[in-house]
């Protein structure tokens, strides 16, 4: 199963030649990072996220940092400037004990029309990859995964993307 995190682009994510900055990519990958794995109001609030796989609480008294330790982006159209917002798709491509990788695909929104009023089939922009790992926040070290997050994130476990790779 996947996530489908939407995403508004801002006028300030486009570069000169008009597309989606590549740095601008990173951020748009982290807000739907965050909408989709923290909680914004505490773990004991029932209300805090209607979001299954929002797990790790994102308060100040936390005791779970959600660090980066590797990212990997393709870039596979150039992305516009759109007014609706664009379609995170996310899944879990490997749960270990203290890290998980998480895979992206961003694309264009879902029922877009093409010129001649037809749905046209969503737009792959992006496909990219983060491995994340779970870092106790007061010993700053890596920490194991709990049952509940483990029992979250579980249901979207899917294979990994594949990237190409050029020698």
């Amino acid at each position: 199963m996947r996530l489908h995190v939407p995403i508004q682009l801002r006028w300030s994510d486009l570069d000169a030649y008009g597309h989606v900055n590549n740095a601008s990519v990173l951020k748009l990958l982290e807000e739907a990072r965050v909408f989709a794995f923290w909680v914004d109001g505490g773990l004991d609030d029932p209300n805090a996220s209607e979001w299954p796989t929002a797990v790790i609480d994102m308060s100040l008294e936390t005791r779970t940092k959600l660090v980066i330790s590797r990212q990997e982006i393709e870039y596979l159209d150039q992305m516009p400037y759109l007014r609706r917002p664009i379609d995170v798709e996310m899944w879990i491509g490997h749960l270990g004990g203290a890290s998980l990788d998480v895979y992206y695909e961003i694309k264009s929104p879902f029922e877009e029309r093409g010129a001649d009023g037809e749905v046209a089939p969503q737009t792959v922009y992006v496909k990219a990859a983060t491995t994340l790992v779970l870092i106790d926040a007061e010993t700053d070290r890596p920490r194991r995964m709990v049952p509940h997050e483990r029992q979250a994130w579980e249901p979207y476990l899917e294979p990994p993307l594949t990237f190409r790779r050029r020698s």
